[in-house]
Formats: structure tokens, sequence, C-alpha cells
């Protein structure tokens, strides 16, 4: 049961991935049905990160309440309803009303399988698990891709809802093999009062494990969003090959991920993101060498992704570990706002400064956050290791 179960989770976070990458795919083809600038699609995704944010700082208290599977049944349900909303708009406000629950949805999957898994599985569980919200992103654009060769986006949205709903079904009947990893302090820890996000925020080594964790996400959303821009106009690569090695970036990141499975208890979490954060740095130098060949640019950014692959799954599985497992759901939670508030904010910073100054500080704006971040990491694992006893 208890493999099983894991299985279950995996297939859970595919589902939370699936989403993620259909917006993009499918927004040339959206915007001419509507008629809205290209620009709209930032209002879409703003609304969506506004509702991860609002579930994840929720996300305690509704797990507390709840229990953790019936969170994940909720959140799931949620967006696929949300996904089959996408595909009967007919109006633009349309989207913007369903991208509520799919962004609400989205959160509470996010903290709630995150702690789960940080607490009853090991390191290499937690890398596996964010290998398969890659597999997710990886399959949706495919899925998209087919439809919009049908002539038809709302058909991707309608395919993905199904798989969703289909998920669901799976979720509901797998709800009893959730007391396998049930202990008896579960309902002792549960009737505690929640530590909420201000208590969170009172323990040592929060407030810098928080601004870590909004630097890694603001250099790896900055660096998903910006690879094809960069590539073709400060190297002059050509929009296909540009896109290729943009989607490179993603397998990188799964691959990686998969591959950290391996070695993630022997090095430990702490060591993972020091090595994580090495190869990145090394992929920034690679995409910013002047160099009048392009394949150590294009290179680079598969290291980057490469690099990026350990970095969340162990900051995030450390976190019992650094704060008790009673205030993981509370520290897991405000991560995961924190998370979503880089991937959201930074990246249109980015744009800004990139139109003032050029695009080629592509490389000094994201190696500024990733020295950030393993800065803000290591003070975290410091201040953490001098708690008085």
């Amino acid at each position: 049961m208890y493999s099983l179960l894991l299985a279950v989770i995996y297939l859970a976070f595919i589902s939370l991935g699936l989403p993620d990458s259909l917006l993009g795919a499918a927004w040339p083809a959206m915007r001419q049905m509507f008629g809205v600038p290209i620009s709209n699609m930032g209002m879409v995704s703003m609304i969506i990160s506004g509702g991860t944010i609002c579930s994840s700082l929720m996300s305690e208290r509704l797990t507390r309440k709840l229990s953790t599977q019936i969170v994940t049944l909720i959140s799931v349900f949620l967006t696929a309803a949300a996904l089959m909303g996408f595909s009967s708009a007919t109006e633009f406000w349309m989207l913007c009303l369903w991208a509520v629950p799919y962004g609400l949805g989205a959160g509470a999957i996010d903290a709630a399988l995150n702690n789960y898994v940080a607490l009853h599985y090991t390191s290499r569980h937690m890398s596996w698990l964010h290998c398969f919200w890659g597999v997710g992103t990886i399959v949706s654009p495919y899925v998209m891709s087919y439809a919009l060769s049908q002539g038809s986006w709302p058909m991707g949205y309608k395919i993905v809802s199904y798989i969703q709903f289909g998920i669901v079904l799976i979720l509901a009947l797998a709800l009893p093999l959730w007391k396998v990893n049930q202990k008896p302090s579960d309902a002792e820890t549960a009737s505690k009062p929640a530590l909420g996000v201000v208590g969170a925020l009172k323990l040592r080594g929060a407030p810098s494990l928080l601004m870590g964790f909004f630097a890694y996400c603001a250099a790896e959303s900055t660096t998903m969003l910006w690879t094809s821009s960069y590539l073709v106009n400060t190297r002059g690569v050509s929009e296909e090959l540009a896109a290729a090695f943009a989607s490179l970036f993603f397998i990188g990141i799964t691959v990686g991920r998969f591959l950290s499975g391996f070695i993630s208890d022997r090095l430990g979490d702490r060591k993972m993101i020091r090595l994580g954060t090495c190869i990145t740095l090394a992929g920034v130098v690679l995409i910013a060498l002047p160099l009048g060949n392009d394949l150590p640019t294009l290179a680079g950014f598969i290291v980057i992704g490469l690099g990026c692959a350990p970095i969340y799954p162990c900051i995030i599985h450390s976190t019992p570990s650094n704060f008790g497992a009673e205030n993981a759901q509370a520290i897991i939670g405000i991560q995961m706002a924190s998370a979503y508030t880089g991937s959201t904010f930074m990246p249109p910073l980015f744009g800004l400064l990139a139109g003032k100054i050029g695009l080629n500080i592509l490389p000094l704006f994201i190696g500024f956050f990733f020295v950030l971040m393993i800065f803000m990491i290591e003070r975290t694992y410091n201040t953490v290791s001098k708690k008085p006893a």
C-alpha cells in the first residue's frame, strides 16, 4: 500500500503540471478568437497566480480541517472544472472568471502534497515527485498542438480536463490508501491551533528561507519565459531552433530531477542544493560568454535546467527537519506563496529592464537571483542549526 499510495501521489502531481503549459501554447489562437491584445495573457496568468498564493497561505488550515487526501481530491476537481470552463468560454471575461478556481486548486495541491511527501517519504521521492510535475508540463503542449492542428484550441482544454476528471476518480477510489501513513500523533497535531502565517514568519530562519525560495523561483521562471527571446534577439538564433532549446530547459529539469533521486538520499538536501547552484551558475557563465559560436549558449540553458532540478524539491524536503514536522505545513504553505510571488512578478520586471537596457542582461539578472538564493538558504541552515535547545 505504501508504494501504491506513492504512485497515486505522483499521478496527482502530473495533474498539477498538466495545465501549467496550456495557456502559453494556446494563447496565440485564443486571443484571436476573443479579439484581445497579446498582453492580456498576463492578466489571466496573474489571476491564476493570485489564486495559488491565496490557497497556499490557507493550506495549513485546510489540511488540518480536511486532511491532505481530501484537499488533493477537491483541488484536482477544481482544476478539472476550471479547464472545462476555459474550453467553453466565449468571452475573455469568462477566462478571467474560470482562472480563479484554476489558481485556487493548483496552490492547494502544491502545498498539501509537498508537505505530505516531505513528512512521510525520503528526499529521493521528493525529487521524483517534482519530476512527475515536469512530465505533466511536457505532455500538455503536445495535447494542445494536436488540438490546434484540428483547428480547435478548446479541444485541447477539454482533453486535459477529461484527464483531470479521470485522476479525480482515481483519487476518490484511492482514499483508503492514505491510512498507511497515519500515526496516532496525527490526530493530536491536527487538534492543535494552526500556526498561521504570522506565527510561521516568527520562526527562526523562516524569513531567510522565504527570501531564498522567492529568489530561486524568480530565476527559474525568468529563464523559462525569456530563453527564446534571448536567443533570437541577442544571438541571432532562428526562432525554430530557439524554441527547441527553450523546451530542452524543461526537459533538463525533468531529467535532472529523475537523476537526482538516485543520489539525493546519499548526499542530503543541503549538499544537493549546493551542487545544483554550482551547476546553474556554470550554465549562467556559458550563456554569458561572448563567443562567436552559439553552442555554449545553447548548452548553457540546458545546464541551468539540470542545475535547477534538485533545488526546489530539496528546499521543500528539508523543511520538516529544519522547522519541525508540526510547523511544516504552515512553512511550506508560505513557501509556495513566496514561490508564486517570485515567478509572477520577476519575469515582467526583467521585461521592463530588458526594454530599457537590452536582453543581454539576462545572465546577470538570473545569476543575481541564484546567488541571492544560495546565500539565503545557507543563512537559513546556519540559523536553524544554532537554535536554542
